[in-house]
C-alpha cells in the first residue's frame, strides 16, 4: 500500500514539474506575442553582427534553406556554456509579396513566434563561442521575409532580412573565393594584388572578403578591386563585441573565438552566394587554389564533376612555397615593386615536400547547395560527396613562411606554375598598383 502511495506521489510530483515547465515555456510565448510587435518602421540590423537579446549571443545574417523545408536559418555565434532557450520571430508585409530584396518599405504586420532549435557546429577549436545555426521554422509564415532571434521576451527586437527567398538554377558567377578574415595591420599589398590577378586569369569572376581592419596599402587595394566590381568587402567588427582569438587553438592562443570568427564567416559566405555562384572556394588570403592540367577551373571542374558527378565537395592539397627562399635568377625582382610592402610571390618557385605522416591541411572548392555546414578545412555536413582532389590535378599554391625551415634550397622542388601567366599578369597587375595608389 505504502509502495503505491509512494508512486502516485512520485508520479504526481513529475508531472507537476512538467506542467510547470510547460508553463513557463507557454508564457514565454504569450509574453513574446503581447511584447512590442514591429511597428511601421521596424528596427532592421544596420550592421553585419546583432547582439541576441538577453544572451552574450550574436546573430549574423538569416537565409531561407529549401532544401529543409524552407526552415529559416540565421547564422550565430553562440557562447556553448550559456545556452539557453532561444525564440525565433518572423514577420513579413501581409500586403506585399515576400522577395528576395525584402525591406523595411511597408509595416511588418504579420508575425509568428516559435521555439527556435540551436544546432551548435562540430568544430570550435576549443573557443567558447562557437558558429552555430539557429534554425527557425514556421508553417503559418512561409511568407516571412524578416526574422528576430531573443532569449528575453520583454527586450525590443531587432530584424535581419532573410535572403535566398527563392531557389535559382543559373548564377551570376561561376567561381567565388571566400577569403574569411582581414585583420591586425595586415598590410601585404603586393601579394594581395598580384593573386587577385592570378584569380581573374584562372576563372575567378567575384572574390569576398571579411574585413576587421587592415594597412593603408591594403585597403587601397580593396577599394580598386571593389571599384572594379571583382571584390565585395563585408565589415567584420567582431573585435567590439567578443575578444578575437589571433590563432587557431584556445589552449595556445586564447581568446573567445577562432581567428577573429573564420567558422563564422566561411558559413555566412556559402549562404550569401549560394544562389550567386556555381562553385565556392573556401581559402586564405595567401593561398591560390591552382589548376595544374587544366587552362582554368571551368576546365577543371568540368572533368572533375564528369567524373564524380555526385560529389559537392572536393578537397584540395595544401603545398608550401617558402617566402624565404627565393629564384636566383631575379627574373621578376622588379625594381619599380620595391616600393609596395608585400611578398612577391613570382619569386618564390621552391616548394617544401609532402610529408606523408604529417597531416596536410586541405582547402575546398565546393558546390555550396550541396553543403550545409563548414569548417576551414573540410565541411561538416554536405548532402553530396566528398573527392579528394589528387595533387597532379590541382593543388594550393601557399607562399608563407616555411613549415620545414631546415631543409636547403637543394631539398625542394621547382614549381613555376605561376610564371605560365607571365604575359598577361605583369601588366595587370602594375595597372592595379598603378591605379589603386600604391604606386
Amino acid at each position: 500500500m505504502m509502495q503505491r502511495k509512494l508512486a502516485l506521489l512520485v508520479g504526481i510530483g513529475a508531472l507537476t514539474v512538467l506542467l510547470m515547465l510547460r508553463w513557463e515555456h507557454v508564457m514565454t510565448l504569450v509574453n513574446l506575442m503581447s511584447s512590442k510587435r514591429p511597428s511601421a518602421e521596424p528596427e532592421l540590423s544596420k550592421d553585419t553582427i546583432t547582439p541576441i537579446p538577453g544572451s552574450r549571443h550574436l546573430m549574423v545574417s538569416a537565409f531561407k534553406d529549401h532544401r529543409l523545408g524552407g526552415a529559416i536559418r540565421v547564422i550565430s555565434i553562440i557562447c556553448r556554456q550559456e545556452l539557453q532557450p532561444l525564440y525565433c520571430v518572423l514577420c513579413a508585409n501581409a500586403d506585399a509579396k515576400a522577395d528576395a530584396n525584402a525591406n523595411a518599405d511597408g509595416a511588418l504586420n504579420q508575425c509568428a513566434f516559435s521555439r527556435a532549435k540551436v544546432d551548435v557546429h562540430s568544430e570550435s577549436f576549443g573557443f567558447p563561442f562557437v558558429t552555430s545555426d539557429v534554425l527557425c521554422m514556421s508553417p503559418a509564415l512561409q511568407q516571412a521575409t524578416h526574422v528576430s532571434i531573443t532569449a528575453n521576451p520583454n527586450a525590443s527586437l531587432t530584424f535581419l532580412s532573410i535572403q535566398n527567398q527563392e531557389v535559382k538554377e543559373s548564377f551570376k558567377y561561376n567561381f567565388t573565393v571566400c577569403i574569411s578574415n582581414l585583420f591586425g595591420v595586415y598590410n601585404n599589398a603586393l601579394q594581395f594584388a598580384q593573386t587577385m590577378e592570378v584569380y581573374k586569369l584562372i576563372g575567378v569572376q567575384r572574390v569576398v572578403i571579411y574585413n576587421t581592419s587592415c594597412g593603408p596599402d591594403v585597403e587601397k587595394i580593396l577599394k580598386y578591386y571593389s571599384k572594379e566590381g571583382m571584390l565585395e568587402v563585408v565589415p567584420w567588427p567582431i573585435d567590439k563585441f567578443l575578444t578575437p582569438s589571433t590563432g587557431w587553438s584556445y589552449d595556445l592562443h586564447h581568446g573567445d573565438i577562432h581567428y577573429y570568427g573564420q567558422l563564422t564567416t566561411l558559413n555566412e559566405c556559402m549562404y550569401r552566394y549560394m544562389y550567386q555562384s556555381k562553385y565556392l572556394l573556401l581559402n586564405d588570403i595567401d593561398e591560390i587554389i591552382m589548376p595544374y592540367k587544366h587552362a582554368n577551373l571551368e576546365n577543371l571542374m568540368g572533368i572533375l564533376q564528369q567524373q564524380r558527378p555526385n560529389a559537392g565537395v572536393f578537397k584540395i592539397e595544401n603545398h608550401i612555397f617558402p617566402k624565404t627562399q627565393f629564384d636566383d635568377s631575379g627574373r621578376f625582382r622588379l625594381p619599380r615593386w620595391k616600393s609596395v610592402p608585400g611578398v612577391n610571390i613570382l619569386e618564390h618557385v621552391y616548394r617544401e615536400p609532402d610529408r606523408k605522416h604529417v597531416f596536410n591541411p586541405t582547402k575546398v572548392l565546393i558546390n555550396p547547395r550541396s553543403v550545409e555546414q563548414t569548417s576551414v578545412h573540410t565541411t561538416l555536413k554536405q548532402f553530396g560527396l566528398v573527392f579528394n582532389v589528387p595533387f597532379d590535378v590541382c593543388r594550393i599554391i601557399h607562399v608563407r613562411v616555411p613549415l620545414q625551415g631546415q631543409l636547403s634550397k637543394d631539398q625542394l622542388f621547382v614549381d613555376k606554375k605561376l610564371w605560365e601567366f607571365e604575359k598577361l599578369l605583369i601588366p595587370s597587375i602594375d595597372r592595379a598598383l598603378n591605379e589603386s595608389g600604391v604606386l
